[in-house]
């Protein structure tokens, strides 16, 4: 180390980045050979963070914890039961039906492109967007057959689906019961005061932001599927429970919107544009009516670092970092604002200080 010191600062601080990005890179490979387990855990968490409010709820009503905890995951796994055999058996014969007639609705959207190439050269407009339809077909069929092998491989993966899902109903019963003592083991490697902070912006950022995301997610899937089936759109419980779980991930609800308005479009154009007024006018109004009572500004993110998050969590978690990616930085965010705040107010009691002292020792010198 002294040998360390004694070198140069240019040399010094040219080892310190090859070195963190070394121990960047181990610490993925780690995360990698975890995934499975941390996206459970994470997936774990959330729950937990989810079902806490009905289990105080039922405390506050003199329940014991561990009744309050068995109760609510009773009816979670229930409703989760119930929606599964009545919705899952409709949605898989949708995305069947879907995936069977895409291939059809993409000829559609030719022959309209071709229809409307043909009203501008009647009229001597130079559009031509022959070559988009072609990019726009291919596009669509290799991202069909993606989509099949994606639900193969969600097929031949259902063993290990079973496993983790009563290894997190599990961990949520466990963080549910005992995760105070947890996050109190973990936070007391922290300074007292550091750890208070730190512990009500954690709860702050990550309760209010899934709290919330999950409220707007399905009045949002609501909204939509109502809005679509008024509409006679086809595979409207589909794509509007799409765009109610989208809606959980910022930003996901006007891509949904996009997408399916576009989807809708290859097989009736004038539908699609119906669509894409609707479904934007309903996600206008939850967004600007109802979004800020819910999520309030908490974050206090500006969208460039909501994408940047986004972008960074899919990037190393995938599903789980794009779970926690926004919270996880808005809490960052909320710990350096907090951290710098009481270094300002520490270093003004510090000057208040200095500056009483100096006061005192003149008084003291003109009294002598």
């Amino acid at each position: 180390m002294r040998r360390f010191t004694k070198l140069p600062q240019w040399w010094t601080y040219g080892l310190i980045f090859p070195l963190a990005v070394l121990n960047c890179w181990l610490a993925l490979l780690v995360f990698e050979y975890f995934r499975a387990l941390i996206t459970v855990l994470v997936v774990a968490t959330v729950l937990s963070f989810l079902l806490d409010y009905p289990v105080r709820f039922l405390c506050k009503f003199g329940m014991k914890r561990d009744r309050a905890v068995l109760s609510v995951l009773a009816l979670t796994l229930l409703i989760v039961v119930v929606l599964g055999v009545t919705l899952a058996p409709i949605l898989l014969n949708q995305l069947n039906e879907f995936a069977t007639r895409l291939p059809s609705w993409i000829v559609s959207g030719t022959e309209q492109i071709e229809t409307f190439n043909k009203w501008a050269e009647y009229r001597n407009l130079r559009v031509d967007i022959s070559g988009l339809t072609a990019q726009l077909g291919d596009r669509l069929s290799t991202q069909l057959q993606s989509l099949i092998g994606e639900i193969l491989k969600f097929g031949l993966g259902a063993a290990d689906g079973i496993w983790n899902f009563l290894l997190t109903i599990v961990l949520t019963f466990y963080l549910l019961l005992h995760g105070d003592r947890l996050w109190e083991g973990l936070f007391k490697w922290f300074p007292s005061k550091r750890s208070i902070l730190l512990r009500e912006l954690l709860a702050c950022s990550f309760h209010n932001y899934f709290v919330g995301q999950a409220t707007l997610a399905g009045l949002m899937g609501l909204s939509m599927t109502v809005a679509f089936l008024i509409l006679r759109v086809p595979f409207g419980l589909l794509f509007g429970l799409g765009v109610g779980v989208m809606t959980i991930i910022p930003f996901g609800a006007p891509f949904s919107i996009c997408i399916v308005s576009l989807l809708v479009a290859l097989n009736n154009f004038w539908l699609g544009v119906t669509v894409l007024a609707v479904a934007g006018f309903i996600d206008q109004v939850i967004e600007n009516g109802v979004a800020p009572r819910l999520l309030g500004g908490f974050i206090g993110l500006n969208p460039v670092w909501i994408l940047v998050s986004l972008l960074v969590g899919v990037k190393v978690a995938g599903i789980a970092g794009l779970l926690v990616a926004v919270p996880m930085a808005g809490f960052i965010k909320n710990t350096v604002d907090a951290w710098g705040i009481s270094t300002h107010k520490s270093k003004e009691k510090v000057g208040e200080g200095e500056t009483g002292g100096g006061g005192e020792g003149g008084s003291a010198k003109g009294e002598n």
